[in-house]
């Protein structure tokens, strides 16, 4: 048996499906959920294991994604971390950066660093720009600090020494002396972490990692005793933010790479789908109980950045981590999120989330607020005779009471607030999907609209018609789509290393040994990993360009063939393209690269995506029953809802209606056709011209 799991911030999603490695078939993708359990998040996978009645012992993969390292980071719930940098450079946290989102804001206050000044200690020792070593690190004072550290509580130090992503010597120096002389403590340098340039970014990371570092450690070691106590002889791979999975004991070296790990998964499973319905250009929605993820994927290609940010809005410019991450934009808007009115009687829904505890007001487990699920049940989209998959029956009553604050400071109905509330979480998932599409040079219209998650189905149509995408697929088994794409996903290692060069033929050597430099790390990697010698390596080869002179950079792709030799011209051709694609125009000048990127991938078993059986019944035989739902703008409409399990490929039917499933709820508005393709995947085609559009 293979199986993945997914921590989210309200359900603990499972995928399984038995594998034969002698034939290499696989049997059928089943699926669970239970509640998340904070903060044991391990319990809340063992259950959805206990609830299926499923034998770890059985299990020959086990891959997992959760929120444990965001949440600690966001929550302030890791522990107290140390910096020691280079004599004269502690205060790179506090200067971080002058650019500012919120640029006429003259009460603007940077944001609070990770570690205090008090704990923000220099040794002397400077590694120059070329990586060359002009002093030698002075260790002499160093027991004296760790002493002082352990007084002040200190649980995690972060090393980051000027320039060690070109040379860590001094850097290793330090963390073998700190472990020689406090082996207990969580302890890790820059050089480990990242090996890109720029000081504050590359520190900034470095403390985030040591701040979840032993929480992380604990966690997946928790984990791992959790599962191996019931049978499992395997150990579990770890989902990371750049769409990869990573042995634990990667993770745990490096936590910061699972910042992100759960909403990845979602992204590459979204393109590997694509690729296999021909539908390569993406935008992708994922919304859950406590958020909603965006990203887009062009021709097939996610991308993926090392300039992401924590808690970056339009006031504050958040806090940068440089490790490979895919390209998403993070809201607080899901099923759970609270709506809530401020003291001018503004309606606001999100970013605070009821979360699994206690839930939107309609579990019953002492929810008093109200939420999206609590708006969309009232309207009828969600069934109250089929709730939580008919595992639960909706306390009407505390979803009336949890709503009586809001009708009251609006002075409006049940229904009339309800609806407001749908429909600002609906404008922030908008405003969410523009900041992949339109806002980046791409129109929506070009792309189909892919939604998963728990909410994604209810709410997707509605967005795409903001947005007029003429296209929406719902893939099978949609809530727990994010935990499927962790059983496609293979295992990766992203090596990106800052070395100046220009790109141009006399260069072409230079460009090739980096590569090549890069590319027997990962095999010495692999290897550590337990990577079987004749299990192939694939590499892809990426760079960050610019023009000579300018700041930032563009990735391509880098032509290399198979005896590592440069294709100079093509690469600064791609360039050019990109670049205008971006910024709408390009130079006549040098071109320049700034960092290396080299991917290093190795292969896992997938399961097979089968095609839906068709057994020849009617359309007529699959309908639940008849039932009013408020369409929002479209109106109230007796409505058509389908049982999804029933629904076979080539069954086509028009909105108004509703595909109903024990853990997803897909609302189609009037007018919009949908169908179900050779593998059970819903698609729905907006027909514009009915809307007057």
């Amino acid at each position: 048996m293979r199986a993945a799991s997914d921590v989210g911030g309200t359900f603990t999603d499972l995928v399984y499906y038995d594998y034969d490695e002698k034939t290499g078939k696989s049997g059928p993708v089943k699926i669970a959920k239970a509640d998340t359990t904070p903060p044991n998040f391990e319990q809340g996978v063992m259950n959805a294991i206990h609830k299926m009645d499923l034998n770890p012992e059985d299990m020959t993969f086990f891959a997992h994604g959760s929120t444990v390292i965001i949440n600690a980071l966001t929550e302030r719930k890791g522990v107290k971390t140390a910096l020691i940098t280079t004599r004269g450079f502690r205060d790179v946290l506090e200067i971080a950066r002058g650019n500012r989102p919120d640029l006429f804001n003259f009460n603007f206050r940077k944001p609070v660093p990770f570690v205090d000044r008090y704990l923000r200690l220099e040794l002397d020792e400077r590694v120059n720009y070329k990586g060359e070593i002009e002093r030698p690190v002075e260790l002499s004072p160093l027991q004296a600090q760790l002493e002082y550290l352990k007084s002040e509580g200190v649980e995690a130090i972060a090393i980051s020494f000027l320039h060690a992503y070109v040379n860590p010597d001094n850097e290793n120096i330090v963390v073998r002396e700190i472990k020689k002389l406090w082996p207990e403590v969580s302890v890790l340098a820059s050089s480990e972490i990242s090996r890109e340039w720029r000081e504050y970014e590359r520190t900034n990371t470095t403390v985030l990692s040591a701040y979840v570092h032993p929480i992380a450690k604990k966690y997946i070691e928790s984990l791992e005793r959790k599962l191996a106590s019931e049978g499992f002889t395997g150990h579990p791979y770890m989902m990371q933010s750049n769409g990869g999975i990573a042995t634990v004991e990667s993770a745990k070296n490096n936590p910061i790479t699972m910042v992100e790990s759960g909403p990845a998964s979602g992204i590459f499973a979204a393109a590997y789908l694509g690729k296999m319905i021909d539908e390569k250009n993406l935008v992708v929605l994922d919304i859950g109980g406590t958020t909603a993820k965006c990203a887009l994927i062009e021709e097939g290609d996610v991308k993926v950045t090392t300039e992401y940010y924590i808690e970056k809005d339009t006031k504050s410019p958040g806090y940068p981590i440089q490790t490979p991450v895919s390209e998403i934009v993070e809201i607080g808007n899901g099923g759970g999120s609270i709506a809530w009115t401020d003291k001018g009687g503004k309606l606001h829904v999100g970013p605070q989330s009821a979360g699994a505890m206690p839930g939107p007001a309609a579990y019953g487990k002492g929810g008093t607020k109200p939420t999206t699920t609590d708006s969309n049940l009232i309207l009828g989209r969600i069934d109250k005779n089929c709730f939580v998959g008919g595992e639960v029956e909706p306390d009407m009553d505390a979803v009336h009471q949890a709503f009586a604050q809001i009708m009251t400071d609006l002075d409006v109905s049940l229904e009339e607030a309800a609806r407001g509330v749908v429909r600002i979480a609906n404008a922030n998932m908008t405003n969410a999907l523009r900041l992949v599409s339109t806002n980046k040079g791409y129109d929506p219209r070009d792309f189909a609209l892919i939604a998963f998650g728990g909410g994604g189905a209810m709410h997707a149509v509605a967005l795409a018609e903001e947005l007029k995408v003429p296209k929406v697929i719902v893939p099978v088994n949609s809530s727990v789509f994010s935990a499927w794409g962790m059983l496609l996903t293979d295992l990766r290692r992203d090596y990106i290393q800052t070395h100046l060069t220009m790109v141009a033929d006399q260069n072409a050597a230079e460009i090739a040994e980096v590569f090549q430099s890069l590319k027997n790390k990962a095999a010495i990697d692999y290897n550590q990993d337990g990577v079987e010698q004749d299990q192939q390596i694939i590499f892809e080869h990426l760079a960050d360009l610019r023009y000579a002179g300018q700041e930032h950079t563009v990735k391509v792709s880098i032509p290399v063939n198979d005896q590592g030799q440069v294709d100079i011209i093509q690469a600064i051709a791609s360039f050019h393209d990109a670049y205008e694609k971006r910024y709408t125009y390009r130079l006549d000048a040098a071109v320049q690269l700034v960092n290396f990127h080299l991917i290093a991938k190795v292969e896992v078993p997938k399961p097979e995506i089968v095609k839906k059986q068709v057994t020849g019944r009617s359309l007529s035989e699959t309908i639940l029953h008849e039932r009013h739902v408020d369409f929002d703008q479209h109106g109230v409409h007796n409505t058509v809802v389908y049982d999804g399990l029933k629904l076979e490929p080539g069954m086509v039917f028009t909105g108004p209606a509703i595909i109903q499933e024990p853990s997803a709820t897909l609302v189609i508005s009037p007018g919009h056709t949908a169908n179900v393709d050779v593998y059970g995947n819903y698609i729905i085609h907006l027909n514009f011209a009915e809307k007057g559009a």
